[in-house]
């Protein structure tokens, strides 16, 4: 492939037509369906179908089907198929998989002055608002990488775009339509996500592994309504003190360490290797990439167990809290009640469905006080570790680096999850994986001033255009 005439395709395709996309896009309010039940009726996610499958349908792609699956009370997904450059389409034949979602986290608070969520604004050639980067641009630059390789005349293998809509909510609806349609997929021999994250913006970076998670809403009773607290206090249990107790039973509050064992699981040696020279490449840079207040100090003694940490350790955050009133309004009564949403990662080989079974019996037993328990789980999903990478798609990835960012590739874990890896992984044991994303340092997918690095995304898209064509030439 000539990288250059490669690039500058794609180049000219992100300023004129791509980035306007996103523009657009990032102004619908398209929240996944945990962040809002009534999607269907507010019509936003159909929005963003629409807008999406539109510009997909309109390009010049030989041999190209588009269609909106539609299953009855789950979100749709946009399905393509695009022929092999011979013009044969059989599912029977070798076969790419390309992988992106459309539906978005919620606004979250915080967003700079001049930003928001549904604020598309360019500064510094980073596109600002939700949704860009974690993960509109990917059936944009999926089909533009294809684009690429067609526009030079060479060939490639029958492809199948997958985009879905409920991955932020854990991709419950995506198993339904893989069922579907199996038959219409194939097996694929690789599969290309572009919904994960970079350690920079100076080279290509492959994801390893995903860590797993299980999440749900942890809630205590005490009483059956407030009480005035002079009255109360030093005789009935205080429901936050409860949950402080039951939380402890889970971490070490003083380095936030999980306690149970059940939560852990081997770490392979080759990603200790790799993750070692992720921290020898990035060093301070993986301190300096979160927004830490003024004298805070990061968790962990050093870089390498830092990434560990978050790539292959359990680790428990509180996203949300219930039964506590605003402090404008907080009177002096003992509440009755107070709950708190638990969002518990876990290494990636980790059973989730396991471990939320631990989690529920760990945090309900023997309650403190005799206190009403109980834990609702909503959502679990089984992380991910790439099989070994196959010596042709190592060449092609270091290929691809070095020639458009002059640079070689770099392979790291990631601490989200994206289970439809998992579902593959199982599904497609004999394939080969490429994980990657435009979620670098500062990007901020999920919380305020998200952005998508506009030059790293166009060159990312190169890099898959020539995976593309040695995925071909590999035989």
């Amino acid at each position: 492939m000539n990288t250059q005439q490669a690039q500058e395709f794609i180049d000219k395709k992100w300023d004129d037509e791509i980035v306007p996309e996103l523009v657009e896009y990032i102004k619908i309010p398209n929240k996944s369906p945990h962040f809002d039940p009534k999607w269907d009726e507010h019509g936003y996610m159909e929005q963003a179908v629409q807008q999406i499958a539109k510009w997909c349908d309109a390009q010049d792609i030989p041999n190209k089907t588009l269609e909106i699956v539609r299953i009855e009370g789950r979100t749709p997904i946009i399905f393509m198929e695009i022929a092999a450059s011979d013009g044969t389409n059989n599912p029977e034949d070798d076969t790419i998989l390309m992988y992106g979602h459309l539906d978005k986290q919620p606004e979250m608070s915080g967003w700079e002055e001049g930003l928001g969520p549904w604020i598309p604004v360019i500064r510094d050639d980073k596109l600002y608002g939700r949704g860009g980067a974690d993960d509109g641009y990917a059936a944009y630059a999926s089909l533009t990488a294809l684009m690429a390789i067609q526009k030079q005349g060479l060939p490639h293998a029958r492809t199948v775009v997958i985009i879905e809509a409920c991955e932020e909510s854990g991709s419950y609806d995506l198993p339904y339509y893989i069922d579907q349609l199996r038959d219409r997929i194939g097996e694929p021999s690789l599969v290309i996500c572009l919904d994960s994250g970079a350690g920079n913006y100076e080279q290509l970076w492959c994801t390893m592994s995903l860590r797993g998670m299980t999440s749900g809403t942890l809630k205590v009773d005490v009483l059956r309504e407030g009480i005035h607290s002079g009255m109360g206090s030093g005789v009935v249990p205080s429901s936050f003190r409860i949950i402080r107790q039951l939380l402890n039973r889970l971490e070490d509050d003083k380095s936030g360490r999980l306690l149970p064992k059940e939560f852990y699981a081997d770490i392979p040696h080759q990603r200790l290797e790799q993750t070692l020279k992720v921290a020898e490449v990035l060093g301070d840079g993986i301190v300096e990439a979160y927004p830490f207040v003024e004298g805070v100090e990061p968790m962990a003694e050093n870089n390498f167990e830092r990434l560990l940490n978050r790539n292959w350790r359990p680790a428990l955050s509180y996203t949300g809290i219930a039964g506590m009133p605003e402090i404008e309004n907080a009177g002096n009564v003992l509440r009755p009640t107070t709950s708190i949403k638990l969002s518990l990662r876990l290494p990636p080989t980790a059973n989730s469905k396991k471990a939320t079974e631990a989690l529920t019996k760990i945090l309900t037993e023997n309650p403190p006080s005799g206190a009403k328990v109980s834990f609702e789980s909503d959502q679990d999903g089984n992380g991910w570790n790439a099989p070994d990478v196959a010596p042709w798609l190592a060449e092609s990835l270091e290929r691809g680096s070095e020639k458009v960012y002059g640079k070689p590739a770099m392979y790291m874990g990631e601490g989200g999850t994206i289970p439809f890896m998992g579902m593959l992984g199982e599904k497609f044991p004999e394939a080969q994986f490429m994980i990657t994303g435009v979620l670098g340092p500062n990007s901020n997918a999920h919380g305020p001033n998200e952005f998508l690095h506009i030059p790293f995304a166009k060159k990312l898209t190169t890099c898959v255009s020539q995976v593309i064509v040695d995925h071909f030439n590999r035989k």
